[in-house]
């Protein structure tokens, strides 16, 4: 008798197509329950909502902390996707900077774990910070091709506000909301290219 006789059965037809659908069930149902309780949210909601058992939960993320790491690197991957995509699809150059500056800080203000990560974390990881340089990058340029854009303004001074008003939005989740809107709108006006002054 050979060793191949002894081998494992091999695994029913679907059950890999049913352990992938689970997986997407919980990545699915914790993306909108981390976003509406957080990072300190209990799993077994998750499991709840995602319609499996907590074995099965586990399985696939064994920790918490994996699973929440999952959902905030596809929630931002998908973010900047979108953002691209509209960004390229407008026409304007300036409301083209605007929209993705608005867009990037609604859905950051609209998910309760993607504001805790700037805390616990400091953030999206490294791929996400690149992908995002890139595509400001792109803005600034067509910006300053078309004379939109203050003289002087740099990636980095843009990259760099965007982090601040993500900042923004953390510290005022709780008292005040709506505030980043406003400072966006002043930070906006800082940028435009009506403003000559030599900056510092």
């Amino acid at each position: 008798m050979t060793l191949a006789d002894h081998a494992a059965p091999a695994p029913r037809p679907g059950r890999r197509a049913d352990a992938e659908r689970n997986r997407a069930a919980i990545i699915e149902a914790a993306t909108v329950v981390f976003a509406e309780c957080g990072g300190g949210v209990d799993v077994r909601e998750i499991a709840r909502r995602s319609g499996v058992g907590m074995g099965t939960l586990y399985r696939h993320f064994p920790t918490k902390d994996e699973l929440l790491a999952t959902v905030l690197e596809r929630q931002l991957d998908t973010w900047l996707t979108d953002a691209y995509r509209r960004a390229m699809a407008t026409e304007d150059p300036w409301r083209a900077l605007t929209g993705f500056f608005e867009q990037l800080l609604g859905n950051q203000a609209g998910n309760r774990a993607v504001v805790e990560s700037y805390t616990a974390t400091g953030g999206p990881g490294s791929a996400c910070v690149q992908r995002c340089y890139a595509l400001i990058d792109q803005l600034r340029v067509r910006c300053a091709d078309a004379g939109v854009l203050r003289p002087g303004v740099t990636t980095d001074d843009l990259f760099l506000l965007s982090g601040a008003l993500s900042q923004a939005v953390l510290t005022t989740a709780e008292s005040h909301p709506g505030q980043w809107r406003r400072l966006l709108r002043i930070s906006l006006d800082g940028l435009t290219s009506r403003n000559i002054e030599p900056l510092p």
